[in-house]
C-alpha cells in the first residue's frame, strides 16, 4: 500500500475504497486507518466527530478531512 499509485478523493467518495494514508485522531492518539485498510462509513463518521468536538487528525494529507488519499483502482467488494 505504501508504494501503490494513489489518488485524492472527497471523503464522501472514499467509502469502500482502500486507504493510502495512516490517519490518527487525537484524542485518543491511536491510528484509526492504516494504508491498505478499507474505508468504512463508520470510520469517517468517527473522524468527523473528532474534528467537530475539537480533536485533531494527524497523518492525513488533509487535516480538515475534506479529502483523503486512496489506493488507485482498488476496491474491496
Amino acid at each position: 500500500a505504501y508504494f501503490a499509485q494513489t489518488e485524492t478523493l472527497l471523503i464522501e467518495q472514499s467509502i469502500g475504497k482502500i486507504s493510502a494514508e495512516l490517519i490518527c485522531p487525537y484524542p485518543p492518539g491511536i491510528p484509526l486507518l492504516i494504508p491498505g485498510e478499507m474505508i468504512l462509513q463508520e470510520t469517517i463518521d468517527y473522524l468527523q466527530k473528532v474534528i467537530k468536538f475539537g480533536g485533531i487528525i494527524t497523518g492525513a494529507s488533509d487535516s480538515s478531512l475534506k479529502t483523503i488519499k486512496i489506493i488507485q483502482n482498488l476496491i474491496y467488494n
